[in-house]
Parts: C-alpha cells; sequence; structure tokens
C-alpha cells in the first residue's frame, strides 16, 4: 500500500491538531507515494534504529518522539540529524512521528503505561483536554487491591522494560497504594494535578530533585520515577494492535533500549 495509505490512519488515530503548538509531528521524510510493506515501531528516531529498519527491510519507521524539533537550517550529512536524514532518504525508509497527540489520544501512551503497571478497570485523564475530557494527559486508574509503596513499585518494574536507570521510588515504603496516575515521558508539570486527584502514587519519568523534594513536603502522594523510554515503550505494542485492525501491513516493535542512561551504579551504604 501506498505511505499516504498509512498516513491516513496513523492521523485518524493520533489528529496532528491535538499536538502541542511547539511540538514537531507527522512526515519527517519519505515521499507519501511511495509503496510500505513493513513498519518499525520506536520511541527514538536514532541511528540504530534506522540500522534495525534497514535490517529487517521496513519501508517505513514511525517513532513517538520527533527528529527535527527545533527549526533547523540546513541537514547536511556532517551533522548527526542531518546524516540521519541521508540514510533514511537513500535507505528508501520514511520516517513519520506522532508525539504529543499521541500523548493525549484515548487510548494513548498513558493507557499503555497504566496497564503496563497493573491497573485495572476503567481510566481517566490526569489533565483533561479542555475540548474532550476523555483524553488528555495522564491517566488515573486503580489497582484490584492496596499493596505497600515497595510492593507496586516492584510490580511496576516488573512490568516495564529494563533501563540502566531502573525504577525509582519517594515515599514511606509502607505506604497503602489503590489509586495511581500515571504521565508517560517527562510528567513533573502534572505534580499539582496528582495532588489535587487524592491519588495514593504518582508514578512518570524526568522527575527534578526540588520539585519532587517539595511535592513530598506538601504531604502530596507518593512518587514514582522510571526512565522515560521505558514509561513509552508499552504503546507501541498498542499502535502496532490499531494498525493492524485497520491495514494489512507487516509492523515489528523495537525492543532496542534507545533510553539516553546506559550505565547504573550504587555507592556504598
Amino acid at each position: 500500500m501506498r505511505l499516504s495509505q498509512v498516513i491516513a490512519v496513523l492521523e485518524k488515530l493520533y489528529p496532528p491538531e491535538w499536538a502541542e503548538s511547539w511540538d514537531a509531528v507527522g512526515l519527517v521524510c519519505g515521499d507519501p507515494d511511495a509503496e510500505v510493506g513493513r513498519v518499525l515501531l520506536a520511541v527514538d528516531p536514532v541511528a540504530a534504529v534506522v540500522d534495525e529498519a534497514v535490517r529487517i527491510g521496513a519501508d517505513l519507521i514511525v517513532t513517538h518522539h520527533p527528529l527535527l524539533l527545533r527549526p533547523v537550517h540546513g541537514v547536511a550529512a556532517t551533522t548527526p540529524k542531518g546524516g540521519l536524514i541521508h540514510r533514511l532518504i537513500t535507505s528508501g525508509v520514511a520516517l513519520y512521528t506522532a508525539h504529543t497527540n499521541a500523548d493525549v489520544a484515548d487510548p494513548g501512551v498513558s493507557d499503555a503505561l497504566a496497564r503496563a503497571v497493573g491497573l485495572t478497570g476503567p481510566l481517566r485523564p490526569l489533565a483533561p483536554s479542555p475540548d474532550d475530557p476523555a483524553r488528555g494527559l495522564g491517566r488515573i486508574g486503580a489497582l484490584e487491591a492496596a499493596v505497600p509503596l515497595r510492593a507496586f513499585a516492584a510490580r511496576a518494574a516488573a512490568g516495564l522494560p529494563a533501563t540502566a536507570w531502573g525504577l525509582r521510588a519517594a515515599g514511606d515504603p509502607d505506604r497503602p497504594v489503590r489509586t495511581v496516575a500515571v504521565c508517560g515521558g517527562a510528567g513533573d508539570s502534572l505534580l499539582g494535578a496528582a495532588r489535587a486527584a487524592g491519588v495514593d502514587v504518582y508514578l512518570t519519568a524526568d522527575l527534578r530533585h526540588h520539585p519532587a523534594s517539595e511535592f513530598l513536603e506538601q504531604d502530596g502522594p507518593a512518587l514514582v520515577d522510571a526512565a522515560h523510554w521505558a514509561t513509552e515503550w508499552p504503546w507501541l505494542a498498542d499502535l502496532r494492535r490499531r494498525l493492524a485492525e485497520e491495514l494489512d501491513l507487516k509492523s515489528h516493535v523495537s525492543t532496542l533500549v534507545t533510553d539516553t542512561w546506559t550505565l547504573h551504579f550504587e555507592g556504598e551504604q
């Protein structure tokens, strides 16, 4: 089928107009009239993912993170991103991005994260979209039964792909946890929403020391901080399933760990 047909389905699932004004989503590289037979789904548009696409014979890569988020004035092959664009073009591989429009979709990135860490039953947005409260950033759900924070953190770690960053928690390890808020990717902008929602724990990525410390001092929910890549990777399986429902297309979820951090050490206690 043509790339334009795949794009039409992607934009039905994740309309570009749902993206934040600062975001860069949609077709990054490729000819809409080109034929597509195999798609590679990944979080990051990095060299290793392009290598994988070429190796498996993919004609299209769909990533969550944008390649060109900020304006550029050239794509010379002497620069990392320019070199990647050249590699894509010469290999006949298109690149498409669904970022914040996939974050707010229903279901979207945070729905997949919620299921991966054990939330059951209905989910609702942590920060509903003004024009449609059924979708929005983050999700709130519940566990089947309350467990201590330490047990929930262990369950979350087991449900997410392993990374050098791992998973860390802040709060009383024995605190009972039943209601949970999650947000795939960097979610410290939703700390206030998590407190207002009255959840027992908030799981996200990229939490910073001072906002997290102040949040806990104000008797907020416990916090769980996971690797950025790991919190968004579960969405790829959901994307694959939804594409299969719409298109007769071979798709492959990349299992390459492209999280930024590659080493983790603990000092002596």
